[in-house]
């Protein structure tokens, strides 16, 4: 363990300047722990548990997620010194964007496209990307901004359902009836942060249209938990399963963690009306922590069956950072003692045995005996998730939380 976590018992945590110095201590050592992300040969880079760039072809939700959390670690006062930012931007225009068909493609190399397949789920995190860089400032934010929204309504924007299609090639050619909630959910994260940086409301009524389904329609039919996987008609396809990371089958309380916060971030943004939103997103957070909290090992369990029961029991890193900041944004709100616990609870256990308090940020997966383990991942993945866990919680308010690190930067100095 590394610094201390709270200097007090009593009061709450967010309010605990021995705790928000250990969250900005933390997010200083994983921003220069990824500086490293722009390798030596240009472009960017996933890392080895030791931060040496891995070989590989440079795929676009790293390219985006560095931008991104590049761009909240400037806002909060810490300067990108690397140039992740810059580069990542680069990329973005000159390498991922597909200039014969539009689009962005999955993964380059120095030799061009590697997998040129076109993902919703890809490209719902270049609208993040530029939606966080115009928040930075940087000078082509609105031309990357005016790009991706219009792949989007163009190729993904299902306006009958109000939902995102999922998947193309190349050439925009369909290559499966498949629709998934965590595009969608990764939608609303990129539709609530270009509507923070530029104010046009078709964002923030995209963002609530999909909410509307799965929050206000799906969840509350399934127990509180949301499945993976649909048809093409968007009923539930409770036979799926892809890929064991990215498409897992059942359901995925990590993805609750996140989508709790991002309803009430959609909630706050429109005024916190008296529509059941907020009650909502606190059913949902409650009911994966019941769920997946595994009291023998601790950490969250990765997946249930459609009955609750356990699928998955690997450990993750993810979902321990999407509940903290879950727990954040709902103790803003209405703090209770229970979330309090829990917030507390999920620091402790990031502390002893996800955080890597020497060279700097977090393990991705453990095994039984809470040791790192590397079946998943062969190194540090990425440092969008926990990078965010440090900072929402220093953030004010549970919107708009750019332009809160900014105001207040707490990384500064």
């Amino acid at each position: 363990m590394s610094d201390t976590l709270a200097s007090t018992e009593s009061g709450l945590w967010l309010d605990d300047p021995a705790h928000r110095a250990y969250l900005a201590g933390d997010a200083r050592r994983q921003l220069d722990f990824f500086d490293a992300s722009l390798g030596h040969a240009g472009g960017l880079a996933v890392l080895d548990y030791a931060g040496t760039p891995l070989p590989g072809p440079q795929e676009l939700h790293t390219t985006t997620r560095l931008i991104h959390s590049y761009g909240l670690g400037h806002l909060a006062g810490r300067p990108d010194r690397a140039g992740i930012i810059d580069r990542g931007m680069q990329d973005l225009w000159a390498r991922h964007r597909d200039a014969s068909h539009g689009g962005y493609v999955w993964s380059v190399d120095a030799q061009g496209p590697v997998d040129g397949v076109k993902l919703a789920y890809g490209h719902v995190f270049v609208l993040l990307a530029a939606s966080t860089a115009k928040l930075v400032g940087h000078a082509d934010a609105d031309r990357l901004l005016a790009d991706i929204s219009e792949v989007l309504d163009r190729h993904y924007w299902d306006d009958n359902a109000g939902l995102f299609r999922d998947e193309f090639t190349r050439d925009w050619q369909p290559f499966s009836t498949y629709r998934g909630m965590n595009a969608n959910m990764h939608g609303v994260e990129a539709l609530l942060a270009a509507y923070e940086a530029t104010g046009e409301s078709v964002y923030l009524t995209r963002a609530r249209r999909i909410f509307d389904f799965f929050l206000g329609r799906i969840a509350p039919a399934e127990g509180w938990r949301i499945p993976e996987h649909y048809t093409e008609d968007w009923q539930i396809d409770r036979d799926y399963e892809g890929n064991p990371m990215f498409r897992p089958a059942g359901s995925t309380p990590g993805h609750s963690f996140e989508m709790g916060r991002l309803q009430l971030q959609l909630w706050d943004l429109m005024g916190r009306p008296d529509d059941g939103a907020s009650e909502r997103a606190r059913r949902l957070v409650e009911q994966a922590l019941t769920d997946a909290w595994d009291a023998d090992r601790g950490g969250f369990i990765y997946t249930l069956a459609p009955d609750g029961s356990v699928a998955r029991r690997a450990r993750y890193w993810w979902p321990v950072t999407e509940a903290i900041g879950a727990l954040a944004a709902l103790i803003k709100l209405d703090p209770r003692p229970a979330d309090e616990d829990w917030y507390r609870r999920l620091w402790r256990f990031a502390d002893r045995h996800l955080i890597d308090h020497e060279r700097g940020g977090w393990l991705p997966e453990l095994d039984d005996a809470n040791q790192p383990a590397r079946h998943q991942f062969n190194g540090k993945p990425d440092i969008y998730h926990a990078l965010q866990a440090d900072l929402l919680p220093l953030a004010g308010g549970i919107s708009r939380g750019g332009a809160a690190l900014q105001s207040r930067p707490p990384l500064a100095g």
